[in-house]
């Protein structure tokens, strides 16, 4: 082959991966990852199971240290520099949370290729706001009231119920308001109890799913990702659980969540320290998630 040849085939090749939202989101953007190392995004396999089954309302229950609210805001910069006019906001629990939402999407603009970023130049480069010269922004916040968005992630909307209910409810009558029907939005946090707007949203997706019924583009649809779907949730040692340990993953084996002995191992080492808090923090079933406390859930 030719010098002339592989030129074009390459140009084709990056031609391809522009034209796909799929290979531009695998491709283009660098991350810092849990390492502390500048790394290349890949999506893992909650974010692909997200991004496939996305709906335009979303609500996303978790375990923690997924990558979720990454994700969306990798998605958010890609449909803000490949399409023109894009207004998406990101919403958190405190300004602290949301600028650090923020400063690893610019992160990711910053490493881009110099010549995507030549036709998408930063006009407005804050703490808080990215505006593109294709007149598309992304901002961040603890409210998008006032705004006009066609996509906006509310994260640790559950925490935000928890802690700062009036808070919750100017996200629900505020900033879900800046979308008209027909455009995107995103819910994720891991649970905060059986109260609030996050568990009653949670508690209908779940129904409207379990009833089979056809969502219409108001209705939410609600994802669930627990801890033993990721592999990285493993120890190599032998571990035997004692007690309640034992009971629970009994129950888990009722229910068809069949664990390997190293995702045991690793669940009872991690509930020595977070103890109660892991139905929380790293739930193996939706139900578990908003229960108080271990004895709740066994009792229960």
């Amino acid at each position: 082959m030719n010098p002339n040849q592989n030129v074009q085939k390459s140009q084709q090749k990056l031609l391809r991966i522009l034209n796909d939202p799929y290979l531009r989101l695998n491709s283009l953007y660098y991350i810092v990852d849990k390492a502390g190392k500048k790394s290349r995004f890949t999506l893992n396999w909650a974010q692909e199971e997200l991004y496939k089954n996305m709906w335009y309302c979303n609500v996303i229950l978790k375990a923690r240290q997924l990558g979720l609210s990454t994700f969306v805001g990798l998605l958010f910069l890609d449909r803000c520099l490949f399409n023109d006019n894009v207004s998406a906001g990101i919403i958190a629990h405190t300004r602290e949370d949301a600028e650090k939402l923020f400063k690893r999407i610019k992160f990711s603009y910053d490493n881009l290729p110099d010549a995507i970023k030549s036709e998408r130049k930063a006009t407005t480069d804050s703490t808080r706001e990215l505006q593109f010269s294709n007149g598309s922004f992304l901002r961040v916040g603890t409210s998008m009231r006032g705004s006009t968005l066609q996509y906006l992630h509310i994260s640790e909307f559950g925490k935000i119920c928890a802690k700062f209910p009036e808070k919750a409810q100017e996200i629900i009558t505020g900033s879900l308001n800046t979308l008209a029907s027909g455009q995107y939005v995103f819910i994720e946090s891991t649970a905060e109890g059986s109260g609030g707007y996050f568990y009653e949203i949670c508690k209908k997706a779940q129904a409207t799913a379990k009833e089979k019924l056809r969502l219409t583009e108001l209705d939410w649809k609600f994802f669930f990702f627990p801890w033993w779907k990721d592999p990285s949730y493993k120890l190599a040692e032998f571990i035997e659980p004692k007690g309640y340990l034992k009971e629970y993953f009994q129950g888990l084996e009722a229910r068809g969540i069949n664990l390997s002995g190293a995702q045991i191992a690793w669940y009872c080492k991690k509930y020595q320290t977070q103890e109660d808090d892991m139905l929380r923090e790293y739930p193996s079933t939706p139900e578990e998630s908003f229960q108080g406390s271990a004895a709740g859930l066994f009792y229960g």
